[in-house]
């Protein structure tokens, strides 16, 4: 996509540099420390003993970050022109183990948790500078191709809902807003919380 900006172009986290992904990640801050989406996978017994390098080695290994042909990966780097800027988090939703003990996605909804061709998209990262420039918008629209060249059968998230006029900060919108999900042609299924919902996008 063209911007007054520049080019937005999104590649497979495999396709990119560590190095590149760092850029986006590596002064991020989730959950008071750099999780490098690492949140949903942890044990909340274990987080407080995982320090930020071993979250990145995961996070490394999970990517497969500079391996262009690896079989998997997960997420997305966002490029302004040949600047990295942004960062999703999406994979098959049972790779989140954390997410079974939430409420947020399945409350009213009656699915099967082990169902491992829906995914997930879990989070958004996009680089101070970078942000309000519709980055989240072409990273979600670019997750639902990757997810259905992938076999999915259907991809959904839990953002945010934003409201006109209201500041909401940055770490709270890591889930991505609502608007962009409904830009990218999800459907809405739950809203488990006052500020939160279920989007889902269905392929067959």
């Amino acid at each position: 996509m063209s911007t007054i900006d520049g080019v937005i172009s999104v590649v497979p986290a495999n396709k990119a540099s560590w190095e590149d992904l760092e850029a986006v990640l590596g002064s991020a801050k989730c959950h008071s420390g750099r999780c490098y989406c690492q949140r949903f996978k942890i044990p909340n017994t274990q987080w407080k003993q995982t320090e930020d390098d071993e979250r990145a080695f995961l996070l490394r290994a999970e990517t497969n970050c500079g391996n262009p042909e690896a079989g998997t990966t997960s997420g997305l780097v966002a490029y302004l022109d040949d600047e990295p800027v942004a960062w999703c988090a999406m994979e098959p939703r049972t790779a989140y183990k954390k997410l079974f003990k939430s409420r947020v996605p399945w409350t009213g909804r009656n699915e099967d948790k082990n169902d491992d061709s829906v995914w997930a998209i879990t989070c958004f990262t996009i680089r101070n500078g970078y942000r309000r420039r519709g980055i989240t918008y072409e990273l979600t629209r670019a997750a639902v191709e990757y997810a259905r060249q992938q076999g999915a059968r259907a991809v959904e998230g839990y953002p945010m809902i934003t409201v006109p006029g209201k500041e909401i900060t940055w770490g709270e919108l890591h889930v991505g807003s609502r608007n962009a999900f409904v830009a990218a042609g999800f459907r809405e299924v739950t809203r488990p919380t006052e500020r939160r919902v279920v989007m889902r996008l269905d392929f067959e």
